[in-house]
């Protein structure tokens, strides 16, 4: 049964950070200034900008390697719970409510993975690290 524990944990970080790499990536280019444009719009500063980048990719890339995955996993959940309370908490706006909820739900996802670690496949089980 660990085995196929170990296999679920590791697709779960497969797909658990797809979202965030490719969100992250498209910051770099030519939707940077865009969006930091929007941040800016809804009162937060621009200079956090390459924070959210290296949180979205950077962090991405270390879930999808199982690398730092509990304190990776805990900052991640505390930014989507930031991102959905102050970008998708108007709900008069259309889409607002689904974000809100898939933030919220992503979230769990990444609480379960704090709680639960990397598993075997990881970086962090090469490196023997707990937490």
């Amino acid at each position: 049964m660990k085995k196929l524990d170990d296999s679920a944990i590791l697709v779960a970080r497969i797909l658990m950070p797809v979202l965030f790499i490719v969100a992250g990536f498209g910051k770099m280019g030519g939707g940077y200034a865009g969006t930091q444009q929007y941040m800016e719009a809804m009162g937060v500063p621009g200079f956090m900008l390459p924070l959210t980048i290296l949180l979205e990719f950077g962090g991405g890339l270390a879930i999808l390697f199982g690398f730092l995955t509990r304190t990776v996993a805990l900052v991640t959940l505390v930014f989507v719970l930031l991102t959905a309370f102050i970008f998708h908490s108007d709900f008069s706006q259309a889409g607002n409510q689904i974000n809100f909820m898939k933030n919220l739900s992503i979230s769990g996802g990444y609480l379960l993975l704090a709680v639960l670690g990397a598993g075997y496949f990881s970086i962090d089980r090469v490196l023997n690290k707990k937490w």
